[in-house]
């Protein structure tokens, strides 16, 4: 309970209610964006701080290992649980929204896991760099196999398509970039760097999350209805599917024996949902998909379970697995 009490989760659900009630209160695109990057670059620079203490091991490659193998598993079930339930091309997307991950649902374990006593390892940000990727490169390859499918059947007719510049949109994605980018200055710049930037990466960190989780309880109010108006079906999947995700996750971890906080931070990546990065893709990539779909339940249902129910349980469940 009292990880519901923290401010920032407060502005979120303060957000989530002004929306609901359909108040003016309204944050500026821009300055939404700029609280955006800067949750991304003072996560990378964390993350390469961390990192460059802690050095490469076995065991990080292991939890790298593992976060690399919940990147492909997650779209692979999802898409195998809806492909006889809605159009292929949807589950494609759905499933690829709920393989990739969350940056914000991330930024916001961190703080939980602050809270909890518990240091992950600064490789999970890298975690989180390495499943951003595969489950958009799977969901861009079924989409093509099922527009040659139905080409071949004479119900619809192939797409001249690069995967190539799919993969160079999603690796060169801003957001992708700058935390990437940050974490590679983080490493380099050490302890002395994180010195420096502490007063940027680290003082200001907690209230400019609060602020954006005031903007993201905003947008979540304006994407719930999109979202309800979905079958059942999709709606359970957004909300069970992640704790389904979350398991599997922790059973690696398990049976690899990662550190508490990290078999945490595993938990929250897989059982988390892409909704930045992800459709700015697919409206390239599969244009057939509804966006109301993939968009609306990954922000209208997924995201605001996992920040107010999600990430405290993973981490509870987790400490009493492998505490």
């Amino acid at each position: 309970m009292n990880t519901l009490l923290d401010p920032a989760i407060l502005f979120f659900v303060f957000g989530v209610l002004a929306g609901a009630f359909k108040s003016n209160l309204e944050i500026p695109r821009s300055i939404a964006k700029f609280l955006s990057l800067y949750l991304l670059m003072a996560l990378g620079l964390k993350g390469g701080f961390a990192l460059a203490k802690s050095g490469m091991d076995a065991s990080i490659a292991i939890s790298l290992g593992a976060a690399l193998a919940m990147a492909f598993i997650v779209p692979a079930l999802g898409y195998a649980l809806l492909k006889n339930r809605i159009p292929r091309l949807d589950a494609a997307a759905v499933a690829a929204a709920y393989g990739s991950v969350s940056a914000v649902t991330f930024v916001t374990a961190t703080q939980f896991l602050e809270a909890s006593g518990l240091r992950f390892g600064g490789h999970m940000t890298v975690a989180m760099v390495i499943m951003e990727s595969p489950a958009i490169i799977m969901a861009v390859l079924l989409a093509n196999a099922n527009r040659q499918a139905l080409a071949g059947s004479g119900q619809g007719s192939a797409s001249s398509f690069s995967l190539g510049k799919i993969l160079h949109e999603s690796f060169t994605d801003g957001a992708h970039l700058l935390l990437i980018g940050s974490m590679v200055i983080g490493y380099i710049g050490g302890e002395a760097g994180k010195t420096m930037m502490q007063p940027f990466a680290g003082d200001l960190f907690k209230g400019l999350l609060a602020f954006f989780l005031l903007d993201m309880g905003l947008m979540v109010a304006r994407n719930f209805s999109q979202a309800r108006k979905t079958s059942a079906f999709l709606l359970v999947f957004a909300a069970v599917g992640p704790l389904v995700h979350a398991a599997i996750a922790l059973a690696l971890a398990v049976v690899l024996k990662m550190p508490v906080a990290d078999a945490a931070m595993l938990m929250v990546l897989s059982a988390s949902a892409s909704y930045i990065v992800v459709p700015a893709v697919l409206r390239y990539a599969i244009p057939e998909a509804n966006p109301s779909l993939y968009f609306g339940l990954s922000l209208g249902i997924t995201f605001p379970l996992n920040i107010l129910v999600g990430i405290p349980l993973y981490i509870h469940v987790a400490r009493w697995a492998l505490g």
